[in-house]
């Protein structure tokens, strides 16, 4: 526990000092949020707030884990080299997100990459991920079920599939709550966190690692994300922390958990779905705007008080998901 605290500490402080730094380079650049013309009115003054703040979690990311990678290969580097897929699924789904938003930025434009190449990216990590899993680290296609607390076993040619759509599900979800400030920084941290006691409990060492180093570098950027926010995380973070969620509760063969501690981005595109469905069959709108976070401030909630109260209820639902095991 201790060591889990200085990797918790030294993550922070890198995340918040490279915020110091990245942040007004990317200032100095223009590279500012571009808001849609349909989005919140409300959301058009946050126009040219500096985004691709990502790059500032996956650089601790990558820094922070090649200390720890360096350090356990000494005696343990069986942990060391697990530690690699973990940190690569993360930085791979990062990377499009980074591409996405350059082409953004860069071109003016809020279209970034076209989804069949933006999809392309996502499952061609997502695909070498479930091979690294299942083939190179012999990983095997259990899945644990909530709550039944057993063991089921799926064939090679379903689990592959089922992994994939979880990875690209998964980081659909958290880049539909990237939509305020903060929320989806506070949501995936306190998901990460659960998913991290989950491998503490279980003594699996590089999910612990990863874990926590990804903790670290969420709550050091919260601190410039919180309403109202000096950094984005733009595509570039929302997909790598999709990409990081996704690819522990694999390692960890908890995927289904997901349905339970993920409940906010799981309603998030859930609200999208309906919403579509609903007005192309009748030309009207159940919620004012969909995700669904937007309804919320439409009805007049301030962006402070929608990230406490689904910040609370992903807590709620991380103990729910921690007594299921």
């Amino acid at each position: 526990m201790q060591y889990q605290n200085k990797i918790l500490l030294l993550s922070f402080a890198a995340s918040v000092a490279l915020s110091l730094i990245v942040v007004p380079i990317l200032r100095k650049l223009k590279v500012g949020q571009i808001e849609r013309e349909e989005g919140p009115q409300s959301h058009l003054k946050k126009q040219g707030t500096p985004t691709m703040g990502g790059i500032i979690m996956i650089i601790v990311l990558i820094v922070v884990g090649a200390f720890i990678y360096m350090d356990f290969a000494i005696d343990q580097q069986d942990v060391a080299k697990a530690m690699l897929p973990l940190i690569g699924v993360a930085v791979g789904f990062g990377l499009i997100g980074f591409a996405d938003d350059f082409k953004k930025l860069f071109f003016k434009n809020t279209k970034g990459l076209s989804p069949k190449a933006k999809m392309l990216g996502l499952l061609i990590v997502a695909v070498a991920y479930t091979i690294v899993l299942t083939k190179v680290f012999n990983l095997g296609t259990e899945i644990y079920i909530p709550f039944l607390k057993e063991y089921f076993t799926l064939p090679i040619w379903i689990y592959i599939p089922f992994a994939v759509l979880v990875m690209l599900g998964t980081t659909n979800a958290i880049n539909l709550t990237d939509g305020i400030d903060g929320l989806s920084t506070s949501v995936t941290t306190i998901i990460i966190t659960c998913l991290t006691v989950i491998s503490v409990l279980l003594g699996i060492k590089e999910v612990t690692a990863v874990g926590t180093i990804l903790i670290g570098a969420c709550l050091g950027f919260l601190l410039f994300n919180l309403h109202p926010a000096k950094v984005m995380m733009g595509d570039t973070g929302s997909l790598m922390l999709g990409g990081a969620i996704a690819g522990i509760a694999l390692y960890l063969k908890m995927p289904l958990l997901l349905v339970i501690i993920a409940i906010i981005p799981i309603i998030e595109t859930i609200s999208v779905m309906v919403q579509v469905a609903y007005y192309k069959k009748t030309g009207n709108r159940i919620f004012k705007m969909a995700p669904i976070h937007h309804h919320f401030e439409l009805s007049g909630w301030k962006e402070n008080k929608i990230v406490s109260v689904f910040s609370l209820i992903t807590l709620v639902f991380c103990i729910v998901g921690l007594l299921a095991i």
